[in-house]
């Protein structure tokens, strides 16, 4: 690495400025989200469903959802107070590493374990087939613990796809086929054309529905600031109705940067808990299937700083960085992040980037690797703590013009240099 470390010794690092960008803040808060819970399923549609005695699944997911214990809590409340006994079933594809515990571990992580719902948590990669979807008459397979429930009630945040658009993105539909699906589902889904996955995530979720006991459930919209903007009671009817109207509401509500292009975006920590990709495209600009998918910023090259806790080595979405660090790449599990490009096929995630020793030099190496900057002394880069929050972030004295003409940004400070420790880190 000396030689590495000798060519890039002089590019320089530009100053950085920290802003705050503003988006609408509306939400509920979080001492309100459990009566919202109770009531969006205290409708006839849904809870009127419910029957004393009955098992009732309610499925968790592996995404970060904003309070995800407490509006799972009022779910398992809610059923309890209709003389039913919940259970919580871990519901995702291959996450934490495609085995049961792994899948109980990141459900803990949430908060979400036998003492904190009051209920049994069930996990098992086992799944049993439930029917056949209607269009390509393909095996459609759900979750063996929630096969056994008298009732199945969904949980999951709804917002755009990272690798799809389609009526059904991430959401209450996605939740059955691949959530419910597991491993199995999720596998079957992802291995066939990547062009109809749209299609297969909505032909396998209604196999679900016309073959198994779907209650309903209950789905999230967040805002920019993964605050809790909507929170949302859907029968199975309207889970076909409406949640492509959700949809169409969180691509309004997410958050973006306020800017078209930068010549390096530097993302401190990425992982599932951010998003299934490790780190959003629809904010990165780097889509799995960029044929299928567009948006968010245009960065000539991405660099990736570290891995999050709560993805537990799972470093899937690696490889869509050009640069990450030696701190990254030793926290990365082979085992919890391979079993992921295996499901969903896409292996070029999981490429390990050009490692360097300390965050300074992965900087300097982006830095000077960007032909296309259009002022090579005055570089354009952008620095985001991950991107599931960019309220506050910081960007190159460069780009102040840009920030200081749109009146949705606030400037929080002058100009200052990246304070690196003494192993050349900025944390």
């Amino acid at each position: 690495m000396e030689t590495i470390t000798d060519l890039i010794r002089d590019v320089p690092i530009p100053k950085m400025v920290k802003i705050r960008q503003n988006f609408d803040r509306t939400h509920i808060p979080e001492a309100e989200l459990a009566g919202v819970v109770t009531r969006e399923l205290d409708r006839e549609e849904i809870g009127g469903k419910i029957l004393p005695g009955q098992k009732i699944a309610i499925t968790c997911g592996s995404r970060g959802i904003t309070h995800y214990a407490v509006m799972a809590r009022a779910m398992v409340d809610f059923v309890k107070s209709k003389g039913a006994e919940p259970y919580i079933v871990a519901s995702m594809g291959s996450h934490g590493g495609a085995t049961a515990e792994g899948q109980l571990q990141i459900l803990r992580d949430y908060g979400i374990t036998e003492e904190a719902m009051g209920c049994p948590v069930k996990s098992s990669m086992e799944t049993v087939e439930i029917g056949l979807s209607a269009v390509r008459k393909q095996p459609v397979r759900i979750d063996k613990y929630a096969s056994e429930a008298d009732g199945i009630l969904l949980f999951n945040r709804v917002k755009p796809h990272t690798s799809f658009r389609g009526r059904y993105e991430s959401g209450l539909m996605k939740m059955m086929a691949i959530g419910l699906g597991k491993q199995h589902g999720a596998e079957n889904i992802h291995h066939q054309s990547p062009g109809i996955m749209h299609e297969l995530v909505e032909e396998y979720g209604r196999a679900v529905m016309e073959n198994c006991p779907i209650l309903g459930g209950i789905a999230i919209v967040e805002n920019a600031y993964d605050e809790t903007y909507l929170v949302k009671g859907l029968s199975p009817e309207e889970i076909i109705a409406e949640e492509p109207k959700l949809r169409d509401l969180s691509y309004e509500t997410i958050a973006h940067l306020l800017f078209d292009e930068c010549d390096v975006l530097v993302v401190d920590k990425i992982g599932k808990n951010f998003s299934g990709d490790g780190m959003d495209p629809n904010i990165s600009g780097r889509f799995v299937q960029p044929q299928y998918c567009s948006g968010g910023i245009d960065a000539e090259k991405v660099v990736i700083l570290d891995l999050s806790d709560e993805t537990h080595g799972n470093a899937q979405g690696i490889g869509l960085a050009e640069v990450t660090t030696r701190r990254l790449f030793n926290k990365m599990k082979l085992e919890m992040t391979y079993p992921t490009g295996v499901t969903n096929t896409f292996l070029h995630l999981m490429k390990i980037p050009m490692i360097m020793d300390n965050d300074r030099e992965a900087l300097q190496l982006a830095l000077c690797c960007c032909p296309d900057a259009e002022d090579q002394t005055n570089m354009k880069m952008i620095r985001i703590p991950n991107t599931a929050h960019i309220d506050v972030i910081e960007i190159s004295e460069g780009m102040l013009p840009l920030a200081k003409a749109n009146p949705n940004i606030e400037i929080l400070s002058e100009p200052y240099e990246l304070a690196f420790d003494e192993n050349g880190n900025l944390f």
